[in-house]
């Protein structure tokens, strides 16, 4: 009977092969994130942009899904549609959104191009509300972030849910932890592809269209998947049916009632809003506050997600087995905090040998927390909220998550403007302001973390218990 009722999560090479379908995915959509944060500098002196701008263009990946709540809508669409329908949308949005980028950096737009005098129009009108002066390339630039930015978020919940469905009551942490290291090493290879690309063909606008066609071939693996899914759940029946019942509005009070909620939803926001921001600004922070040359910086500070990228699938299997989640989150945020006041207080020499040692070792320990909170962060959210909504939640939790890393940028692309105003161009910019904004953010979610761990002992949510039962 066992046998008859095994399905194909059942078996290890499919199950694992359909996490190697979605992860891809995310592999391609994380290079397209921060394709040009390595070459920032590049950026402004080839569009004429300044950091205000690139915070703004930065910050522009969220904008969609914090004021239209598409992100909330994503949620509902995964609910009511599932997980293949979620998925070939969110693989679509993110080719758009990529293509629109792609043409907003061409000489063909930045020549008079098709859109150019609408796009020009709506910059002046930007201007004439709030006082930001964004370049035609960067309002496109922006608008297609945009529309990139809602097709990776809800890939983003789309693939947290895959994971849940087809390695529940097996090795889920892993498998999550596996996914977020291969998305780690997304960010690795696009801080050295990028550079690369843009010297040889001398113009930043190589790394996109690269980026960009990666994301076709990951729209084409979400299609594979959508029949391995399909599969699966002709297998699965009833017995599915039942244990997801079908959404409704009302549900949302279950995901937005519960005070553990919050609580990992701010820590979520906080944490994160000091990691994706921060690596937007890392490459220009580390050639004027420690002195390296700019390719050499992007290379330094590829290692970052490289130690993410190692030791994320063996936390998961940790906390698989062993558990001690609330107590890695309360050390991930310590690390995190060590990083970024080291960046902002130690007085680096540039071409000392003992200030390259303390920059690779602070970056290291960065990679080493961002494997300590994911890791542990979203196998947890299945322990605390009901599966039937386990789509809202995760994509509740990520939209909260999109209001700091939406106004991040912002903030501290205005703040390097702000200090630095006075700083003649070439010269050092101080990022001594900026780096203790990230370090705040730390400090708030060692707070959270800690808290979250005297709640779940009160409670008893399980967050400190193994997932896999022996």
């Amino acid at each position: 009977m066992e046998q008859l009722r095994s399905s194909l999560r059942d078996k290890p090479a499919v199950r694992w092969g359909a996490l190697a379908l979605v992860s891809l995915t995310m592999f391609f959509a994380y290079m397209f994130v921060d394709v040009l944060s390595p070459v920032k500098i590049l950026v402004e002196k080839e569009l004429g942009w300044d950091s205000t701008v690139f915070g703004l263009y930065g910050g522009s990946e969220f904008f969609l899904n914090v004021f239209v709540g598409f992100l909330i809508l994503a949620g509902i669409i995964l609910d009511k549609m599932g997980v293949r329908f979620t998925a070939l949308l969110s693989g679509s949005l993110m080719v758009i959104g990529a293509g629109l980028k792609v043409y907003a950096l061409s000489t063909t737009f930045r020549n008079g191009g098709i859109g150019y005098e609408t796009i020009s129009g709506l910059t002046g009108g930007i201007k004439n509300v709030f006082g930001w002066e964004l370049p035609p390339t960067a309002m496109l630039a922006s608008l297609g972030f945009m529309i990139f930015g809602c097709g990776t978020e809800m890939a983003g919940v789309t693939v947290s849910r895959a994971i849940v469905k087809w390695f529940k009551g097996k090795e889920m942490a892993l498998a999550m932890g596996i996914e977020m290291a291969l998305a780690r090493f997304g960010v690795f290879m696009i801080f050295r592809i990028s550079p690369w690309l843009s010297e040889k063909f001398e113009t930043v606008q190589a790394p996109v269209i690269f980026c960009a066609l990666l994301l076709c071939i990951g729209l084409l693996l979400y299609v594979v998947y959508w029949f391995m899914d399909r599969a699966l759940d002709n297998e699965l029946g009833d017995e599915e049916i039942e244990e997801e019942e079908p959404f409704k509005f009302s549900d949302l009070g279950k995901v937005f009632g519960k005070g553990i909620f919050w609580i990992v939803a701010l820590l979520c926001v906080l944490y994160y809003s000091a990691i994706f921001p921060f690596q937007k600004f890392a490459t220009e922070m580390l050639h004027y506050k420690v002195g390296f040359e700019l390719k050499e910086a992007s290379d330094i500070f590829s290692y970052f997600p490289i130690g993410a990228m190692i030791v994320t699938p063996f936390l998961g299997y940790f906390l698989d087995r062993k558990g001690k989640g609330a107590t890695m989150l309360i050390l991930g945020s310590i690390l995190m905090i060590v990083c970024h006041m080291t960046f902002a207080l130690y007085p680096f020499v540039s071409g000392s040998s003992s200030s390259t040692a303390v920059a690779f070792s602070a970056i290291i320990l960065l990679g080493i927390s961002f494997s300590l909170v994911p890791a542990t962060l979203w196998p947890s959210v299945p322990k605390l909220i009901d599966n039937k909504v386990l789509g809202s939640a995760y994509s509740a939790i990520f939209w909260i998550q999109n209001v700091g890393l939406m106004s991040v940028p912002i903030i501290v692309g205005s703040v390097l403007d702000s200090v630095n105003k006075n700083v003649p161009e070439g010269q050092p910019k101080d990022y001594t302001l900026a780096m203790l904004i990230f370090a705040s953010f730390g400090v708030a979610a060692f707070v959270l973390s800690a808290f979250l761990k005297i709640v779940d002992k009160k409670k008893g949510y399980g967050l400190e218990l193994p997932n896999v039962k022996k």
